[in-house]
């Protein structure tokens, strides 16, 4: 039994697969999965688990280079948790996350309901 980090059996195999400069999209309930990237839903409920929370728990356990968000997400909830816990942050429209999202090796699904929760997190090295 796992001590602490991400006890998700699933997550924890998709993210221990995962390598320099590889992406993980973060997302709320309402973004679309894009064919052919692995999907863990961890959604529960509208608003379970929360988009921070999860975030929170990846950083704990992953390290990331940088991230990108929606340029429509600036001032927001997302924008402030992304920034805190990542620092580097580029913008895109939310369209262009939607076509990014394609090349990501990992889609992971909050219960997160707030508009523009999404963000493609660049996997980096602890060295």
């Amino acid at each position: 039994m796992k001590r602490h980090g991400i006890l998700n059996a699933e997550l924890n195999a998709a993210l221990s697969r995962l390598g320099h400069g590889d992406l993980v999209l973060l997302a709320d309930c309402g973004m679309p999965a894009p064919r052919g990237v692995p999907v863990v839903d961890l959604a529960l409920v509208q608003g379970i688990p929360r988009f921070d929370e999860v975030l929170a728990a990846l950083v704990g356990d992953l390290v990331f280079e940088s991230a990108t968000v929606a340029k429509e997400g600036r001032g927001t909830d997302t924008e402030n948790w992304v920034g805190s816990r990542i620092g580097q942050l580029s913008y895109v429209s939310h369209q262009e996350l939607k076509d990014l999202s394609g090349s990501a090796r990992l889609f992971i699904r909050t219960g997160e309901a707030t508009p523009y929760a999404n963000a493609l997190l660049t996997c980096g090295v602890p060295f």
